[in-house]
């Protein structure tokens, strides 16, 4: 059991998401936004306050009538449930569901009680509002798609349930659940926000860590395979450069490398006498594909682990409008809501992911390559030349989707548009910034999947598997079971897709 207590980290939602852990409320958030609910009560009953009794947006200039206030939050929640194209994987969603209940527990707010207790209770039981990919725009947060949360939690809408898609009001009463009590302005609260596009990063920074790890493995391994010389891991070289990333990525290499019977010394075999050589047979230095992971994967992990920090901060803010602050009694306007920190993290993410599965396609060319490897046979075909065609399909794949994920690391942060008859006059697009870079995200484990099944083939062929790093036989040993050995052309995509879904969950 996880207690929410207002302060969040990645590991809690992987705890949440990964794992299924249940969560509780500390009593003392109940406390707090107990406070702010009936502060902001009080404190409304004669001044303007923006959403409790005024419109919204650029029809905030006209007053609503206290009878009236509660229909205005519920037609808010209704006009903008307004979302299309494909529904975010239950994942994701689960992840907003968490991030947007941390924020509404820092007492900001002013929601009733029944909000926090609520969402609590669809995140143990696994009910995952049904919101779609299309309608944020991250300005005034991610009205459209927190507007599909907020309609469920109101006994509207749909839900992913027991994995079958089913109407609201039927799961609540299966389930003895009640919608929350609508009073001041729980739809504007629930709506004004950054949280989805913040649950859908966290996913996506999860997952990346995952992939650098893989995609790291598999960097070694080929080092491994061509028997290259050692010192481009060395500790005094990437030591020499400052980058923290560069260092850790080279640490973990040599790692994976201790036990490696392949991997060379260069004092070994250049260091000594050579007077009699006009021309060395063997490549002094490898390609940068296989020389340059450190430098390569580096800004990676340094920029992965800025963008936690950054996506970490905006779980734990408040990201509304208004702020209601209980202890200066005072409520004030502005633009926390705005998505412009997690729609630049996103850009950057997907551009060093971007750049992970374009390292990956470079490597696996390398393997594919006769001419460039000179140890192996034409797109490691084991069968017979000719005839048979080995890995020489797969790699069709893995070079489109790299294409693919060069065109979709274009960024959208820069990408705004005016709209809400221009009081939205700039704005993040950041839910669409953190989607794209989910497809990225996946696309890159297809390719590093391929390059996997392709080492394994190479191992294969080369008879390594009593030479190979005992990091580089559990890797061996874990994708042959997947996959058979390839000397008789087959079907590929299932293998493909079974790999992509291993890598993924390890």
């Amino acid at each position: 059991m996880l207690t929410f207590d207002g302060k969040l980290g990645i590991e809690d939602f992987y705890k949440i998401i990964f794992e299924d852990t249940p969560i509780q409320i500390d009593e003392i958030v109940l406390e707090r936004v107990s406070k702010s609910f009936n502060f902001l009560k009080t404190f409304s009953e004669n001044k303007v306050i923006y959403g409790v009794n005024t419109g919204f947006g650029p029809m905030a200039q006209y007053k609503i009538k206290d009878s009236e206030r509660i229909q205005l939050q519920y037609n808010l929640i209704r006009s903008h449930s307004s979302g299309t194209g494909q529904p975010i994987g239950p994942m994701y969603v689960k992840a907003a569901m968490v991030a947007r209940l941390n924020t509404l527990s820092l007492g900001y707010s002013g929601v009733h009680v029944s909000v926090i207790e609520l969402m609590v209770e669809l995140i143990n039981r696994n009910i995952i509002p049904l919101i779609y990919e299309h309608g944020g725009v991250g300005a005034s947060g991610d009205l459209v798609q927190l507007a599909h949360l907020a309609l469920v939690l109101i006994g509207e809408g749909e839900v992913f349930y027991k994995g079958e898609r089913k109407a609201t009001k039927e799961v609540f009463e299966i389930e003895g659940l009640q919608p929350i009590s609508v009073e001041l302005r729980e739809g504007l609260a629930l709506m004004n926000g950054t949280s989805v596009m913040t649950g859908i990063g966290i996913v996506n920074a999860i997952y990346t860590k995952r992939l650098l790890g893989w995609i790291t493995s598999a960097s070694a391994s080929i080092n491994e395979i061509v028997q290259a010389y050692d010192d481009h891991l060395s500790e005094e070289l990437n030591g020499s450069k400052l980058h923290i990333g560069q260092r850790e990525v080279a640490n973990n290499m040599r790692a994976h490398l201790s036990d490696s019977q392949l991997t060379r010394k260069r004092e070994h075999h250049l260091y000594t006498n050579n007077d009699d050589v006009s021309v060395f047979k063997e490549k002094v230095q490898e390609y940068y594909s296989l020389r340059c992971v450190p430098q390569i994967l580096g800004p990676v992990l340094d920029t992965l682990k800025g963008v936690e920090k950054i996506l970490i901060e905006e779980v734990n803010s408040a990201n509304d409008n208004p702020i209601v602050d209980v202890a200066k009694q005072h409520v004030y306007h502005g633009g926390n809501f705005h998505g412009d920190y997690v729609s630049l993290e996103m850009d950057k993410l997907k551009t060093v992911v971007a750049k992970t599965s374009m390292l990956a396609e470079r490597q696996l060319n390398y393997l594919l390559n006769a001419r460039l490897n000179d140890i192996l046979p034409p797109f490691v075909n084991l069968g017979t030349l000719g005839l048979n065609f080995g890995m020489q399909g797969v790699q069709f794949t893995a070079t489109s989707t790299t294409a693919e994920n060069q065109m979709l690391s274009n960024p959208m942060y820069v990408h705004s548009i005016p709209n809400n008859n221009d009081n939205q006059d700039i704005v993040s697009m950041g839910t669409n910034a953190a989607l794209i870079t989910k497809k990225v995200i996946e696309n890159a484990f297809e390719v590093v999947g391929i390059e996997l099944i392709t080492i394994v083939q190479a191992i294969e062929c080369l008879e390594l598997q009593g030479k190979v790093s005992s990091k580089t036989k559990k890797i061996y040993d874990d994708i042959r079971a997947i996959v058979p050995v390839f000397k008789e052309d087959v079907a590929m995509y299932p293998f493909v897709n079974k790999v992509k879904e291993f890598i993924m969950s390890h």
